[in-house]
């Protein structure tokens, strides 16, 4: 954005509804959930006002204050210091309130309100309040806070955009004004004094008026984190001169028993909870009533009986992977049929036909089979997510996440792992401390993915028999489960050896909000449960389009002179496999396991398209040969028994739990880290594990006498 382009900054708490009310302003559909550390960058969007205005909207992370502690938190303050300086100003500032938890929420408005900058107070979530049957006095929040209109308004449904609008419009037409002069924070004179040197230090050298110079001098005395974001504006020697002024106010403050860290906080709190009372203003929420939630939390967050219904849900949602899918995925089985049947009718002979055919129908067609399993494995847990289940689940992994070396904001992540480990990775950013931060990115693509599903469900669907165990559980579903929680465990286990060989940057804290929950908007669950489906089809499809073609002609080429068609072991794909095979047949698997595993490396689900077009290849019939069918028909000609087995399915399996192969992760990895020599490492370290952990699987079970 340029001087030249007026904006309006959105700011909020985390989990305050900020990017739903961003949605609604802008049109776009970005992703909104019932946790907190969804937005973790800047977002631009043009919000149509109505009568041919428009404006841009900024989006920026979720923050509880202006005080940075993580990465997230840091694009905020950084942000936020530009505007102290005159650089590129929003025209105004919603604020984003959660208007059931006013007091808390409006700590971050008074830090807003100190920027001299037009401030709109959106009290979202006001459906809550009106169920609650209270009421909040507007005009004496306005006249209170002096900001320039309080909005009451409920992203959930819809209402009070129009008037969000309205304010908009009236301020990018500069006719709206503060009721009065902003609230501004009271500090005792003593502490005042002591922060005279710092507030002379911001007056002189970056030209702050007054009351900003006290303010920013009390938060860079509460965290010494507070003075990187001033770095890129200062000289060196400017910055050691103002450690320096720090030093010497933290030491004064704490030798008059006020302990520095929190005085910030403190004197704000102190000053909203004055005001809200002075304004008949007190908190809303009643707390001596027991919320619906508090009631549901009893059980859900248990000691004892939260853990045991979590691993319930997890094995009831990939039980129903296999149960709801089956369905839906021979319907597409039979429609990639027909699609192959029709391309053979309607062209010639010849290498086109085939590579149309055998390399792209049965390729893509191949991993098109296993969406509806994705997309019910994206269903549920955005369910999860959108309820405000996965916070309580951040919650009670906490002090099993303590004992590897890290904290519950780790936990969120990795759940999101499940999904795609790259949105996951860059939620990392939440965490403030960077060594906890750098090893959840170490450890998440252990996390078993979406693109791991495709190669579970063909190995457990083709050779898991379909039995039930103790009359209850299934044991494909059983199968599943153990691949997820072995790539979870283990996960655990690595934060714990490799936490013990990096330096700590920081102390780290834990503190999260527990939201309500809620009943997920359909409009919300569907929107991204489409996202994600054309995502794996547009993305996942260029890649296996483009290693299906490739591969095919490797598999078909070069032909005997007379063009009759070869043996497949004879093309530059079975030399190929037939080169790396002796390194990997002690794993069970065989060349063409070893082409899959190649082609992998961009992406683990090609494994799949890889050997469906290396079985149609070889299959020179008239038809599309289905993976499944030809994975049990494949006979080993030296033993003359089947290739594949329980065994191998289960050997490929725990490999691709550990695998190291998404070179998008690894690309995200290097952004996020500034450093090849941590997804290097990655690599490594999980290679080794895929190998070893296979090896162990299938040589064990060799000498166990299974097959």
């Amino acid at each position: 954005m340029s001087n030249s382009q007026p904006y309006v900054a959105l700011m909020g708490n985390p989990n305050s509804g900020k990017t739903a009310i961003f949605n609604l302003l802008t049109g776009l559909n970005q992703k909104v959930s019932n946790y907190p550390g969804i937005t973790v960058e800047q977002r631009l969007g043009t919000a149509d006002l109505s009568e041919g205005k428009t404006t841009q909207i900024l989006d920026l992370p979720g923050t509880y204050s202006l005080t940075p502690e993580s990465l997230d938190e840091k694009i905020v303050a950084s942000q936020v210091v530009e505007w102290m300086q005159g650089k590129n100003k929003p025209a105004a500032i919603i604020s984003v309130v959660d208007a059931a938890n006013l007091s808390r929420n409006l700590y971050l408005t008074t830090q807003l309100l100190d920027l001299n900058i037009p401030v709109i107070l959106a009290l979202n979530m006001m459906d809550r309040v009106k169920k609650r049957k209270q009421e909040i006095d507007l005009e004496n929040l306005k006249s209170m806070l002096g900001v320039t209109a309080v909005i009451p308004m409920s992203a959930k449904q819809h209402w009070g955009i129009e008037a969000l609008q309205e304010s908009l419009r009236e301020v990018s037409a500069k006719n709206s004004h503060s009721s009065k002069t902003p609230l501004q924070l009271y500090i005792p004179e003593k502490i005042e004094n002591i922060l005279e040197p710092i507030s002379k230090f911001f007056e002189e050298y970056i030209a702050y008026p007054p009351n900003l110079a006290k303010t920013q001098a009390l938060r860079i005395i509460t965290r010494k984190s507070a003075l990187e974001v001033y770095e890129p504006h200062l000289s060196p020697s400017r910055i050691e001169q103002l450690i320096a002024l720090r030093d010497e106010a933290v030491e004064h403050i704490d030798a008059s028993a006020v302990n520095h860290r929190i005085l910030e906080a403190r004197l704000r709190y102190e000053l909203i909870d004055r005001e809200l009372q002075s304004y008949h203003l007190e908190k809303v929420e009643n707390p001596h009533i027991e919320s619906r939630s508090e009631k549901v939390d009893k059980i859900l967050t248990h000691r004892i009986w939260g853990p045991l219904i979590f691993i319930g849900l997890l094995y009831g949602i990939f039980q129903s992977i296999f149960t709801w899918a089956s369905l839906p995925m021979d319907w597409i089985d039979l429609g990639i049929g027909l699609v192959g049947d029709a391309v053979i009718t309607a062209m010639p002979p010849g290498i086109f036909r085939d590579l149309i055919v055998e390399g792209v129908v049965a390729g893509v067609g191949s991993i098109l089979i296993f969406l509806p399993q994705i997309l019910i494995l994206m269903f549920f847990m955005t369910l999860l997510e959108d309820s405000g289940y996965m916070a309580r689940v951040a919650f009670m992994m906490d002090a099993v996440m303590s004992k590897v070396g890290l904290h519950g904001k780790s936990v969120l992540p990795l759940m999101s792992g499940y999904a795609c480990a790259i949105p996951g990775i860059m939620a990392t950013r939440t965490i403030d401390n960077w060594k906890e931060r750098l090893i959840t990115i170490l450890i998440l693509p252990l996390m078993s993915c979406s693109a791991r599903l495709p190669v579970y469900t063909l190995m457990i669907g083709a050779f898991i028999p379909q039995k039930t165990i103790g009359g209850i559980f299934n044991l494909q579903g059983i199968i599943m489960v153990c691949m997820y929680f072995l790539g979870t465990i283990t996960a655990l286990i690595i934060a714990a050896v490799i936490s013990r060989f990096i330096e700590n940057r920081g102390k780290s804290s834990f503190v999260m909000e527990l939201p309500p929950y809620r009943i997920p908007l359909a409009t919300s669950l569907f929107r991204q449960l489409f996202i994600r489906g054309k995502l794996f089809v547009v993305n996942a499809g260029k890649i296996i389009m483009a290693i299906s073609i490739v591969l095919w002609f490797l598999a078909s080429f070069p032909k005997m002179e007379d063009q009759s068609s070869l043996h497949i072991q004879d093309s530059y794909a079975g030399k190929i496999g037939q080169f790396i095979e002796p390194a990997i047949a002690p794993l069970g698997f065989d060349w063409k396991i070893g082409i899959g595993l190649i082609t992998s490396f961009a992406a683990r689900e090609v494994v799949v398209s890889t050997l469906a077009t290396l079985y149609n290849v070889e299959n020179e019939g008239d038809d599309v040969l289905g993976i499944t069918q030809a994975l049990k028909r494949d006979i080993d000609p030296v033993s003359g028994k089947p290739r594949y087995t329980p065994l191998v399915a289960l050997s490929i399996m725990v490999f691709y739990v550990y695998a190291a192969q998404c070179m998008a992760t690894f690309a995200i990895v290097r952004n996020e880290t500034n450093s090849w020599k941590w997804p290097l490492f990655m690599m490594i370290y999980m290679t080794a594990l895929a190998y070893f952990g296979s090896l162990l699987v299938y040589q064990g079970g060799q000498i166990m006498g299974l097959s």
